[in-house]
């Protein structure tokens, strides 16, 4: 080899940079760091005192903390990045504490030790797959990724001209904690929203919604979506996040399908989820999101704008767009 060697940070990072990364947030979170640095505790006693932590141990988790980006520290002060101040500080809207606990300390990790089996069988090797209803994951998930569904749904709101509707009716189908919904419902007084979900997870979407108060212009209708019907023109706008990856193709076609016979003439739905280009490119959580899929569901993946452009075609759709948002999240929105 002639010249400058390549730098190993990439490998290094992968190789045990990410998991103690990992680790160190779903440490710092859950004792809450960065909700005591918000409150003024920013020197390195005041912020073991204030979680309960030994004053070593603080120490060595502050520094990996600033080494992952989320603290800053200057003088021996610490504070919150901008990301961590408006994502990971208890009681802030955008909180992301849910997601964290889930992913880290909850079933996904588990599973993803198991990649290794995943790969050579082409089998799911969670412990619960995505179809199952009573799948213990799904009340913590659902408010877990609300955050993240957040500024998704302002967009959707601004694309579809919501606010200018008279008197818009939403499906949201598989709508989990019903944050499309209630960003929706306050974006126009006097739109409805209907979501089909688990019983389960309806019962956290009503009172999700609530809270925003626009509960009562909300109601959720029981039941698999795979099985039940939307009914016929009955919606001006209908929404599906975060459902096609867990769906093979068929599944899918079969879903937009009943949508489309869903919305009332040239109305639109909205398709949210983590897509890939068609060249196998895009975003890094998107592209790593297909393993998830893999160990978590028995045919879903991360699939590409040309998957969706058939499926859509095939479902009767006419005008399709995709558009990249803040989050790893890619917006579809499809004209029927």
């Amino acid at each position: 080899m002639t010249g400058k060697p390549p730098a190993p940070d990439k490998i290094m990072q992968f190789s045990s940079g990410a998991l103690w990364g990992a680790m160190t947030l779903g440490v710092g979170s859950p004792h809450s760091i960065f909700t005591h640095i918000e409150g003024g505790a920013t020197k390195v006693d005041a912020i073991a005192k204030a979680a309960g932590l030994s004053l070593r141990g603080t120490q060595a988790l502050l520094d990996g903390l600033v080494g992952i980006g989320m603290l800053d520290v200057k003088n021996g002060t610490y504070s919150n990045t901008s990301e961590a101040s408006f994502y990971l500080v208890e009681g802030k809207p955008a909180y992301m504490g849910g997601w964290i606990k889930l992913i880290v300390h909850g079933p996904v990790t588990k599973g993803w030790l198991k990649l290794d089996e995943a790969v050579k069988t082409g089998e799911p090797r969670f412990e619960h797959t995505a179809d199952e209803a009573e799948n213990p994951m799904w009340e913590e998930l659902v408010l877990g990724i609300a955050p993240l569904a957040v500024p998704v749904a302002q967009i959707v709101a601004e694309r579809t001209g919501i606010a200018k509707m008279a008197a818009p009716s939403i499906l949201d189908v598989g709508g989990g904690s019903g944050v499309f919904s209630a960003i929706l419902l306050a974006a126009n007084p006097n739109a409805r929203a209907t979501q089909l979900d688990w019983a389960n997870v309806n019962a956290i979407a009503r009172a999700y919604v609530a809270k925003h108060g626009v509960g009562d212009r909300f109601k959720t209708r029981d039941g698999d979506f795979h099985t039940e019907d939307f009914g016929s023109a009955e919606f001006d706008l209908a929404i599906l996040s975060n459902i096609a990856h867990q769906e093979s193709p068929r599944e899918n076609v079969a879903i937009l399908k009943k949508l489309k016979k869903a919305l009332k003439e040239n109305r639109a739905l909205v398709v949210s989820d983590f897509v890939l280009h068609d060249d196998r490119t895009g975003h890094p959580f998107a592209l790593l999101f297909n393993a998830n899929m893999l160990l978590a569901t028995k045919a879903g993946a991360a699939w590409r704008q040309a998957d969706y452009r058939a499926w859509l075609s095939e479902a009767g759709f006419a005008k399709v767009t995709f558009e990249a948002t803040p989050t790893p999240s890619t917006l579809i929105v499809a004209w029927a």
